[in-house]
């Protein structure tokens, strides 16, 4: 049987570029700027890397659809470049490509790197391209602000929340974010705001308002993996291995039939799940120190605490205002600023979550430094939440 990854590969190195308007940086650029760092903490040698995964979510913007762009940005030895996509999940999809080559034994050194560069194409969003016919059917004229705020309805009807508290929790984990954001100098947005300003901001899509989207940025982030075996030769610190990778993809359940009540991420309960056995996580509450999820909207955070069983069904609301999730709380979610701060170059999202995680647990976050994190989770969700892929990935100390 299939006995997983657990402390079957680390991290040996990482990097991430400075995320935001980076008019003056070509997609060429940011990889570079990531790989710089990331080779730099790896301590090796360019030529010593075997295989490489890249991952950029819109290919038709900047990159094209090989792995040639990321080869000959970074001067890659002739080694096989694998080109990757899968929605908002990419970046972790290339982080996951390069962990399941070390685990098999192909390689024993491999680069995950991923990169979008969005700000120049003209877009206030996401750029409006199709993503195949039968998409196209299942999301004629959608928006992602109106399908999430259709998530807020969903799970205020279903659990009788009323709409101030919910606005007050959504409102809170912007600020939150801001807070934590105004800490990072990689963030694209570095300024706090109240919850004034995000209970009053206009609304985009009821109930959420200005303050309750992330934007889209320019940004790269990548890792090198390999062996504990090697790792242990090249570097004297504690080494941070991949506890689990999983992902899910929706079925058609959500968006074809009449069982799915609007109120939940179906795919991130199951990719959760999987993911706790595979890290043999018994008590998620316990047990997961901090988490990166994908905080495209303040309401899938929120519902996403529950998905993730970090909170009881019906009772994300009351934990967010209690602070359960700040940076002094008990599993601290987003505490680099999250895609409320970063922006989110959909390729990029994932690495740049997992790098936040890797600093933590090697005490290099600086103001955001928590205390002796164990166990660290990213989430990302590419999608609507009728239909959706998302991905977990869970980090940590190795462990023999």
């Amino acid at each position: 049987m299939a006995s997983g990854i657990k402390d079957k590969v680390v991290i040996l190195g990482m990097g991430c570029s400075k995320f935001g308007e980076r008019w003056d940086a070509s997609p060429a650029d940011l990889m570079t700027e990531a790989f710089e760092e990331c080779i730099a903490d790896a301590g090796i040698d360019k030529s010593e890397i075997q295989a490489a995964w890249f991952g950029a979510g819109l290919d038709a913007h900047n990159v094209g659809p090989s792995g040639l762009p990321l080869s000959i940005a970074l001067r890659l030895p002739n080694i096989a470049v694998t080109k990757v996509e899968n929605m908002c999940a990419t970046g972790t999809e290339a982080f996951r490509g390069a962990v399941y080559a070390v685990a098999s034994g192909a390689c024993d050194i491999a680069l995950a790197l991923g990169v979008e560069k969005l700000k120049d194409v003209g877009y206030g969003g996401l750029p409006q391209r199709t993503r195949g016919v039968e998409n196209d059917m299942f999301w004629p004229n959608v928006s992602a602000p109106g399908a999430f705020a259709q998530l807020a309805s969903g799970y205020r009807a279903k659990y009788g929340i009323d709409q101030h508290d919910l606005k007050r929790a959504m409102a809170h984990i912007s600020v939150k974010s801001h807070a934590n954001g105004a800490k990072n100098p990689k963030a694209h947005l570095q300024r706090e705001i109240t919850e004034e300003q995000a209970m009053n901001a206009p609304y985009i899509a009821e109930p959420i308002g200005l303050f309750d989207c992330c934007g889209v940025s320019d940004g790269a982030a990548c890792a090198i993996v390999t062996t504990p075996e090697i790792a242990a030769r090249l570097k004297n610190s504690d080494l941070v291995s991949v506890k689990a990778l999983q992902l899910a993809a929706s079925n058609g359940y959500e968006a074809g039939y009449g069982d799915w009540d609007g109120s939940y991420l179906k795919t991130t309960r199951v990719a959760a799940q999987r993911a706790y056995d595979e890290a043999g996580i018994k008590n998620p509450r316990e047990e997961i120190s901090m988490t990166e999820v994908h905080d495209c909207f303040s309401i899938t955070e929120l519902v996403t605490m529950e998905d993730l069983q970090l909170s009881e069904e019906g009772q994300a609301v009351r934990d967010v205002l209690n602070g359960d999730f700040d940076a002094d709380g008990r599993i601290p979610c987003q505490i680099d600023g999250g895609l409320k701060c970063f922006g989110h170059p959909i390729g990029a999202s994932g690495l740049r979550m997992i790098y936040e995680n890797y600093l933590q647990f090697s005490g290099r976050a600086g103001d955001r430094q928590l205390a002796n994190p164990r166990l660290g989770l990213n989430h990302n969700l590419g999608g609507f939440p009728h239909q959706n892929i998302c991905s977990i990935s869970i980090i940590g100390r190795y462990e023999k």
